[in-house]
């Protein structure tokens, strides 16, 4: 979210959300942090000016990490910067961590600028490439067989209409290959009912689903959490913020079987061996923000965070099927 003037003194033009929270349970910030998701630097920008000693800040966006060119050297050799993904979190460091941070989903930034793609309200390129490499949405919805198209918008997006709209995509295409956002969120609004007041643009579900398929994010984070499992110090947090309900339903399923709390839903099942805690949950429950938060970023308002700090058990590497990943069947081209 802009404030007035942010842009012209160096300051991030957008606001961490839950960045209060993660501060003060966290605290006391030392040593050396990880920001696997960097965007325009505000958790970083916290974490430094919290008292950490170092902070990494990674991001597959080449324009994030050129526009943090014109602050950075405030922080001097405090801040080091990496393009990269946060799946191999682990690499871009030999010192154990003190903490990790993930801000998961799209970036504010990137959702503002038009020509990125991303957003169903604005026209521009139908890319939503967060690295600005590989195969674009046009790509995808423009090859992608029928099926293929609704078991994204259905498992990537909770998208009851998935069908309709994968068969409205395809006729649509064979006219003309979409090539703008407006294009194909008006052929997705087309097949779901007027919103009333208050509702979310009918195109969202369909939006998120493409863009998560295109940037590979539930496989990133499934990888991501694995590896700041295996990047912190006994002691080091790892704290998620998450923006809807299948990021969140991963992170929450990662920490309970991570802290040996699942829960036996079947009492005429075999009892479950003692699992050896390899985070302890700082939140037992998520953490949304508060009211003062939503007045200054309305973003924020379906943002969670989950909290655990690291043990000193052995890292574990889960399969993605334990974390409950929605997977699609592999991509197949247009017959």
């Amino acid at each position: 979210m802009a404030r007035p003037g942010d842009q012209d003194n160096g300051r991030s033009p957008h606001i961490p959300v839950l960045l209060g929270p993660i501060l003060a349970l966290c605290a006391p910030i030392r040593g050396t942090w990880l920001d696997g998701t960097f965007g325009a630097g505000g958790y970083a920008r916290g974490l430094l000016d919290a008292g950490a000693d170092h902070l990494i800040g990674i991001d597959r966006d080449p324009l994030a990490l050129a526009m943090a060119e014109r602050w950075r050297g405030t922080y001097g050799d405090r801040l080091s910067l990496v393009h990269g993904t946060f799946s191999t979190l682990d690499a871009a460091t030999d010192t154990p961590l003190s903490g990790v941070v993930l801000d998961l989903g799209v970036s504010s930034m990137q959702l503002d600028l038009p020509e990125r793609g991303f957003s169903f309200q604005k026209d521009g390129p139908l890319d939503m490439r967060m690295s600005q490499d590989g195969p674009s949405a046009a790509d995808l919805v423009n090859t992608a067989e029928e099926t293929h198209l609704a078991d994204i918008l259905y498992h990537y997006g909770e998208e009851r209409a998935s069908r309709r709209i994968a068969r409205a995509i395809v006729e649509a295409r064979a006219r003309q290959p979409f090539t703008r956002t407006l294009e194909l969120a008006e052929v997705v609004a087309r097949c779901l009912p007027r919103p009333k007041p208050g509702q979310s643009h009918p195109a969202t579900r369909s939006f998120q689903a493409i863009r998560i398929a295109v940037n590979a994010e539930f496989s990133e984070l499934a990888q991501g959490l694995a590896a700041a499992e295996r990047a912190l110090a006994p002691g080091g947090h790892l704290a998620v913020v998450t923006f809807h309900s299948l990021e969140d339903r991963i992170v929450k399923r990662f920490f309970q079987l991570a802290s040996g709390a699942e829960a036996n839903t079947n009492r005429y099942a075999p009892a479950r061996s003692e699992t050896t805690a390899r985070f302890e949950m700082v939140t037992k429950r998520a953490v949304a923000p508060d009211e003062a938060e939503l007045t200054a970023n309305p973003r924020a308002r379906s943002a969670k965070l989950r909290i655990g700090r690291r043990t000193s058990a052995p890292a574990v590497t889960l399969a993605p099927a334990a974390l409950g990943l929605p997977e699609p069947p592999a991509k197949k081209g247009r017959r």
